[in-house]
């Protein structure tokens, strides 16, 4: 099994956390695991992407020209990679701020509002836990308790309190993902 995925949106949407959770939780299921951020100088509001491969062999190059799944948060992420998904691959994708939806129809299209359900939460932050959640669902190639593990992985120590919430906030997506095409 290999996975090779693109998260990509704006800076501050918790695109690079997203890849970062995922990929710590390749390693505690003892996947072979790439993880390879991309930003513009702006960081925040500037776009960001990172592509994340977990496989179960070795990983020759992380460096991708298609993926298995897209995860797109913005409109410009959209534009860019959804032409560059497999056929028969997997979209997942957030509608707050796509003005044009994904077009092709040789692939799966999930939608999962994840903005609104952070608002409706009052907490921005769970936006990427959100998404995340909603991809796990559609594809769990990682299991929710090796999740927890990225995460205490990857955020630091003093903000281990709002793993609880995180996870909350995973389980959401879950729920709240549905399938458009």
């Amino acid at each position: 099994m290999t996975e090779e995925i693109i998260i990509a949106g704006f800076g501050g949407q918790g695109v690079l956390s997203m890849g970062k959770i995922l990929a710590y939780s390749g390693i505690m299921q003892d996947q072979e695991v790439a993880w390879m951020p991309s930003y513009g100088p702006e960081m925040r509001g500037g776009t960001a992407n990172v592509t994340v491969i977990l496989s179960d062999m070795r990983i020759s190059s992380p460096i991708l020209q298609e993926f298995d799944t897209a995860i797109i948060l913005n409109q410009q992420s959209m534009d860019k990679f959804e032409k560059m998904l497999k056929p028969g691959g997997v979209l997942i994708y957030d509608p707050n701020g796509i003005t044009r939806p994904p077009q092709r129809t040789d692939i799966s299209i999930y939608q999962v509002e994840a903005v609104e359900e952070a608002t409706r939460l009052k907490n921005a932050k769970t936006f990427n836990m959100i998404v995340l959640g909603a991809f796990l669902k559609v594809k769990p190639i990682v299991k929710l308790e090796n999740v927890t593990k990225g995460l205490e992985k990857s955020l630091p120590q003093r903000h281990h309190h709002l793993i609880p919430m995180n996870k909350d906030a995973l389980t959401r997506g879950m729920e709240l993902v549905k399938q458009i095409r």
